[in-house]
C-alpha cells in the first residue's frame, strides 16, 4: 500500500480492494474511514463534522454537505479489519503555503510534449510551445502559461489562447491539471490542491533559460481564465501578471444562482468534466496511452476516485465553509501581479456575477478590465484581443507593443474564419514610444475600466463582435452610480412614487418555464457563440404566469452600470418558490430586447453584509439562514438583477417581469422549486409596495442617437413586445 499526502489530500494506492482505512488525526480523534475501490485506490479530500464510514453515495453526500477540506496535519491510517493496533500506515498532509523545497523547480524543460512534478510527486502532462523564430528571433522569449483541465497539453490541438499567443511571440507551456489529461492525481474542480500545483508550474517554468525576464504569465478563456486568479491568489514569487477572460465569482453560485438549481450549461459543463477526467476520456490521452506513453497509464490509474462532481453540487443545496476556499471572490484580494480581465454581461456560460469582484483586487498593482455586452468567447474578437496583447507586452515581455507586420496582415481573413467578420486589429497604440518605460506610463495613466456598448452594431455584419462606442471609468461600478427607483403600481406601471392605496398583483407558477433556455439547441456546439448570429428561441410567459411593469417613455437617455434589485414584497402560495425577474428594453418602434435578468429564492432569508448595499444584493445562503415561507403571509426579500451596462434611449420604456425561473436565458436551465396552481402575490402599494432599483450613471454621454437594428446586439435578442395584462390579486387569494 503506497500513501501519499498532498495539498489538503491523502490518497492511497496499491492497496487490497474493500479493505477500511480508519483515518486519525494528530490528536487521535477517528475522522473519517474510507474504503479501498476496486483499483486498489482511496482518496481524502473532505472530512465530516462527526466519523462516518464512506461506503455510500449517501454517506459521501453528508461529506459534501456538512463537511469541510481536509486540514493539513499528520495522520495515521488503520485497518480496521485488524482491530486498533499499529497503523499501517503514516502521512503528512500539507497546508496551500507549505511550499516545497525550491530544488523541485530545478525541472529542465523544453520543446514538445512532456511531464511536469509538483510538491506531492503528482506528475503533470504539459507541452511547450516555442514562438517562431523566423519573426521573433531565438530565445529568451516572452513566456505564459495555460492552466486548465481541458486539454492545454495535447499536443496536437492547441488552445486558442495558446494559438494567440504563440502568433504574437509568446512561448507557451499547456499544463493540464492533476486528474486530466494525462495528468495524474485526482481531479477536484477549482480545489486548493490545484492552486498549488499552478503555484509549482509558475516556478518551474521560470528558471528556464528560454524564458524572458524569469517572470511568466498566465492566459486563458473560462476554465483556465478562472485557474489563474486561484494560482495568483498563492502568490507565486516568479509570476509576472494574469489574463484571465470570461470568468466567475464563485462555482456554487454558479450551480445554484439565487439557490435555484442550475438544470442547464452549470450541470452540463460538470457532467462533462465527469466524463472527460475518467481514465482516456479525453481520447488524446488514451491516444497517447495506445501509442506506449507509459508515464499516462501510469498516472491514469488513480481515475477510479474521481468525484462525480455533477453529483457533488446536487448534494450542496446550501452554502457551507468548505466551500468558501473554492470562491473566486473571496481569494482575489490575494493577488499582487497585474490583471487584465475581459467579461460580457450576457455570457450565455458565466453570466456576469463576475462583475461583483472588480473592485476586490485591492493588492493588484494594476488592474485592466474591459466589460461588454455579448458572448462567452468574445474575450478572442477583434475589439478585445489588442488590448490583451499590450497588457501582455507590457507585464510580461516588458516592451513596447508591436504586432509583427505579417501577423496583422493574416488576423482579418482568421477574424472571418472565426467570428464572421473582416476584423483588423487595432493599431498599434503606443508605437510612437522607444521607450518602454515611457509607453508604460502612458498606458497606466489610462482608466482601468473600458465599457464597451453596443457590440454587434458597430460592424458591416449585424451581430459581429465589435462595439458601436465605449465609456472609461477609474471603477465598476463607477463611483457616481446612484440609484433610480421605480415602484410597481398595480395594472402594470414604474411610475416614480409609492402608491398610497394598498393593491397587488399575481402570477402563477410555470411549471414548463424552468426547462426552456432560448439556445439549448446550441449546448453543445459552443464554437456558433463566435458568429454573428445564433439561434434562439424566446419562449413567452403566457399573462397568468407573470406580473410585468414598465415606465413611461424616458424623456432623456439612461445609462445604467452595475448591479440592481427589485425591492419585492411577495405574498407566496406556498412554503418554497423562486423568483425570476428580467430585466428589457422597449423601444419606441414596439420592440423589446432583452438587457439582464436575475434569479431568488425567497427562502434564503439572510443578505450577505459584506457583499450587499444600496444597489448589490447577495445572500449568504447557508442553510441556518434558510426558512421556510408561510403561505398568505406577506415577506419582503431583494432580488438581484446581475451587473450589466446598458444604455437606454430617450422614448423607450425600461420593464421588468417577474415570473418562475427560465425562459429567459440562452442556456441557464433551472429547476425551481413550484407547484402547480401556486399563485404568489405581487406587492403593489401600500404596506407592501415594491420598487424596481437600477444602477444610474449620471453622466454626459456621446452616443449614437438612433437604435441600432434589432438583431445586431450580441447577447441580447428581441421580439416584438407583448402587452401588459397582470392579473390582480384577490383578497381570497390571501387568505
Amino acid at each position: 500500500m503506497q500513501l501519499r499526502g498532498g495539498v489538503q489530500t491523502l490518497t492511497v494506492t496499491d492497496a487490497v480492494p474493500g479493505t477500511r482505512l480508519r483515518v486519525v488525526d494528530e490528536v487521535g480523534r477517528d475522522r473519517v474511514t474510507v474504503v479501498v475501490d476496486h483499483a486498489g485506490n482511496a482518496h481524502v479530500a473532505f472530512v465530516p463534522d462527526h466519523h462516518l464510514v464512506l461506503d455510500s453515495p449517501e454517506a459521501l453526500a453528508e461529506v459534501l454537505v456538512g463537511g469541510r477540506a481536509l486540514p493539513p496535519g499528520v495522520y495515521r491510517l488503520f485497518d480496521d479489519d485488524d482491530g486498533r493496533g499499529d497503523p499501517v500506515g503514516t502521512v503528512t498532509v500539507r497546508a496551500l503555503d507549505d511550499l516545497p523545497d525550491p530544488s523541485l523547480y530545478d525541472q529542465p524543460l523544453d520543446a514538445g510534449f512532456t511531464y511536469l512534478t509538483v510538491r506531492d510527486g503528482v506528475q503533470l502532462s504539459a507541452m511547450v510551445r516555442f514562438p517562431d523564430e523566423g519573426l521573433y528571433g531565438p530565445a529568451p522569449w516572452p513566456t505564459v502559461i495555460e492552466y486548465s483541465g481541458y486539454s492545454p497539453s495535447d499536443p496536437d490541438a492547441p488552445q486558442p489562447s495558446t494559438l494567440l499567443a504563440n502568433l504574437l511571440g509568446f512561448a507557451v507551456v499547456g499544463v493540464n491539471m492533476r486528474g486530466s489529461g494525462c495528468s495524474g492525481g485526482v481531479f477536484d474542480v477549482l480545489s486548493p490542491a490545484q492552486a498549488a500545483d499552478g503555484h509549482d508550474v509558475v516556478e518551474i517554468v521560470a528558471r528556464q533559460p528560454w524564458v524572458r525576464h524569469g517572470r511568466p504569465g498566465m492566459v486563458g478563456l473560462s476554465y483556465p481564465g478562472i485557474s489563474q486568479l486561484f494560482v495568483a491568489a498563492t502568490r507565486p514569487p516568479h509570476l509576472a501578471a494574469i489574463a484571465p477572460m470570461s470568468v466567475i465569482d464563485d462555482l456554487w453560485r454558479q450551480q445554484w444562482p439565487g439557490g435555484i438549481y442550475n438544470a442547464g450549461f452549470t450541470r452540463a459543463w460538470l457532467a462533462t468534466r465527469d466524463l472527460q477526467t475518467r481514465a482516456g476520456g479525453q481520447a488524446w490521452d488514451q491516444a497517447r496511452i495506445e501509442a506506449g506513453d507509459e508515464v499516462a497509464e501510469r498516472n491514469q490509474r488513480i481515475r477510479t476516485q474521481n468525484l462525480d462532481f455533477e453529483h457533488f453540487g446536487r448534494s450542496t443545496p446550501h452554502f457551507g465553509p468548505m466551500l468558501e476556499d473554492r470562491r473566486v471572490a473571496s481569494l482575489v484580494d490575494r493577488i499582487e501581479v497585474p490583471v487584465y480581465l475581459t467579461g460580457a454581461w450576457q455570457d450565455e456560460q458565466t453570466g456576469s456575477r463576475f462583475a461583483l469582484m472588480l473592485q476586490r483586487f485591492t493588492s493588484s498593482p494594476s488592474v485592466r478590465f474591459t466589460l461588454f455586452n455579448g458572448h462567452h468567447p468574445d474575450g478572442y474578437s477583434p475589439m478585445v484581443v489588442a488590448r490583451w496583447f499590450e497588457f501582455l507586452s507590457f507585464h510580461v515581455a516588458r516592451e513596447v507593443p508591436r504586432v509583427h507586420p505579417l501577423i496583422r496582415e493574416l488576423a482579418p481573413v482568421q477574424f472571418q474564419e472565426v467570428f464572421g467578420v473582416d476584423g483588423a486589429l487595432e493599431p498599434d497604440r503606443f508605437a510612437h514610444h522607444d521607450d518602454v518605460e515611457a509607453a508604460r506610463a502612458e498606458y497606466l495613466a489610462e482608466p482601468p475600466v473600458r465599457l464597451l456598448f453596443e457590440s454587434g452594431a458597430g460592424t458591416e455584419t449585424p451581430g459581429g463582435a465589435g462595439h458601436r462606442f465605449e465609456v472609461q471609468a477609474d471603477r465598476f461600478p463607477p463611483a457616481e452610480v446612484v440609484p433610480r427607483r421605480w415602484w410597481l403600481e398595480a395594472g402594470g406601471r414604474l411610475v416614480d412614487d409609492p402608491p398610497a392605496a394598498a393593491g397587488a398583483d399575481e402570477y402563477e407558477d410555470d411549471l414548463d418555464a424552468g426547462a426552456h433556455a432560448y439556445s439549448s439547441e446550441v449546448l453543445h456546439d459552443l464554437d456558433r457563440f463566435t458568429r454573428p448570429q445564433v439561434p434562439i428561441e424566446w419562449t413567452r410567459f403566457d399573462d397568468a404566469h407573470r406580473c410585468a411593469y414598465e415606465t413611461a417613455p424616458l424623456d432623456e437617455p439612461l445609462l445604467v452600470a452595475g448591479a440592481g434589485h427589485v425591492d419585492l414584497w411577495l405574498q407566496p402560495d406556498a412554503e418554497d418558490t423562486a423568483v425570476q425577474v428580467t430585466l428589457t428594453e422597449i423601444r419606441p418602434d414596439g420592440t423589446e430586447q432583452r438587457v439582464q435578468c436575475g434569479w431568488h429564492r425567497p427562502a434564503h432569508r439572510e443578505e450577505d453584509p459584506l457583499a450587499s448595499d444600496a444597489l448589490c444584493v447577495d445572500h449568504t445562503y447557508t442553510a441556518a439562514h434558510h426558512r421556510p415561507l408561510t403561505p398568505g403571509e406577506w415577506v419582503r426579500t431583494r432580488v438581484p438583477i446581475y451587473p450589466v451596462a446598458h444604455l437606454f434611449r430617450s422614448g423607450s420604456r425600461v420593464r421588468i417581469a417577474l415570473s418562475t425561473p427560465g425562459r429567459d436565458h440562452p442556456f441557464w436551465s433551472f429547476e425551481p422549486p413550484v407547484r402547480a396552481g401556486a399563485a404568489h402575490g405581487v406587492g403593489c402599494g401600500g404596506d407592501h409596495a415594491s420598487s424596481l432599483v437600477v444602477p444610474r450613471w449620471p453622466i454626459t454621454l456621446d452616443h449614437p442617437e438612433e437604435h441600432p437594428p434589432p438583431d445586431a446586439h450580441r447577447g441580447q435578442p428581441c421580439r416584438p413586445a407583448a402587452p401588459i395584462r397582470n392579473r390582480s390579486r384577490q383578497p381570497h387569494r390571501a387568505a
